[in-house]
């Protein structure tokens, strides 16, 4: 996804109007009755609950709306250009979740957006530090802590409720992909492990999800190798990698983190042959399997460069779901991609190409963590 800084809107005071939305958007536990089961969904009801959508411009379009009516929608991702003001967007996930009322899964919409921290801000304030200035504060704990609450409390006052933050990249050289915006805590796993499990227990105190990305770890790619612009590969060995790269997220997992977004890169200590987010050795193996994780896996952007262009957003959506990839992250502002990965991934149910019960389990990590933000 692309990670290059959007200057903030200006901070305002929140109507009264939008105050409401908030309350609407994220409704109450015991307002929200038990979500379905797989069974009494249709395929394409099924998978909406596995796909993120985007849009262009200040205005949700009205298939969006359509979308997240007929439940084919488990979520929407926000960038700069749909924020104007905390009212705009809190009016924004006012109008979403009036839609959201009509699907047939009684839980949450996924309301996210990238609150990384300092230069990587889609709202306006907290965090204002970034993830290096943190690392390198005299009260780093401290920050980090700051950090995810305040995250976690801007979010919330918008009726967003899923963060994609914090980085958990460990980075080896100054100025290199993750360091060039200071995304990074530090070069030291152990305190890259310490930093963002502070973040991620501070922010989900205030009831937004946090995600540790990108699994198993972009630390080592230079400021040339980005993963939204093309094929990158990381040639460390298996014991770096899974000493220095992947010592964060088995902190962030004994803490509870409820995502993991995957990685794009290709990573030949593990697979040779496919970038990490379209890997079953990756996704099932590594993380799930040897870190124990069992919380809800997510892709990066799925129109990343990385993957080959050939592939047409249908067969990206069906590979991440083979892969294991529980959602994914259609962020290309265009809501037909979004479209396009629900209709591939109705139509591989259907015919038995991604198998049942893979598939019910997936939406049932889906909907218990949209279960846990109502």
């Amino acid at each position: 996804m692309d990670a290059t800084p959007k200057p903030p809107v200006r901070r305002r005071t929140l109507l009264t109007a939008a105050g409401a939305a908030v309350v609407t958007a994220s409704g109450t536990a015991a307002a929200r009755a038990a979500a379905p089961q797989p069974s009494a969904l249709t395929p394409l009801q099924l998978a909406g609950q596995r796909v993120i959508y985007s849009y262009p411009g200040l205005t949700p379009p009205a298939a969006l709306l359509t979308a997240i009516r007929a439940g084919q929608a488990a979520g929407v991702i926000f960038f700069g250009e749909n924020i104007s003001s905390e009212s705009q967007i809190a009016s924004v996930v006012s109008q979403l979740a009036q839609a959201n009322a009509a699907a047939p899964v009684n839980a949450p919409l996924l309301l996210m957006t990238d609150q990384e921290g300092g230069q990587v801000r889609r709202l306006p304030g907290a965090p204002t530090l970034s993830e290096k200035q943190i690392g390198l504060s005299g009260q780093s704990q401290i920050d980090a802590s700051r950090a995810g609450a305040g995250a976690g409390q801007n979010l919330a006052g918008v009726g967003m409720n899923l963060n994609l933050a914090p980085v958990l990249d460990v980075f080896y050289q100054s100025g290199n992909f993750i360091d060039e915006y200071q995304r990074s805590y530090s070069s030291d796993p152990a305190r890259v492990s310490s930093l963002g499990r502070a973040f991620i227990a501070a922010q989900q105190t205030n009831q937004v999800a946090a995600t540790a990305k990108h699994f198993p770890g972009l630390g080592a790619a230079t400021a040339a190798q980005n993963t939204d612009l093309g094929p990158v590969t990381l040639t460390q060995s298996l014991t770096t990698l899974r000493n220095t790269d992947e010592a964060p997220y088995r902190t962030a997992i004994a803490a509870g983190v409820k995502l993991v977004m995957l990685s794009w890169a290709v990573y030949p200590a593990l697979d040779a042959s496919r970038p990490a987010g379209l890997s079953p050795v990756v996704v099932q193996q590594e993380l799930r399997q040897r870190l124990g994780f069992t919380g809800v896996t997510i892709t990066d952007a799925l129109e990343a460069g990385a993957i080959s262009s050939s592939y047409t957003t249908g067969r990206r959506a069906v590979l991440a779901a083979t892969a294991g990839i529980d959602l994914l992250l259609c962020s290309a502002r265009d809501t037909s991609q979004g479209a396009a990965a629900v209709t591939a991934l109705a139509d591989a149910y259907s015919s038995a190409q991604l198998p049942t019960a893979d598939f019910n389990a997936a939406v049932q990590r889906v909907t218990a963590l949209r279960t846990w933000l109502a």
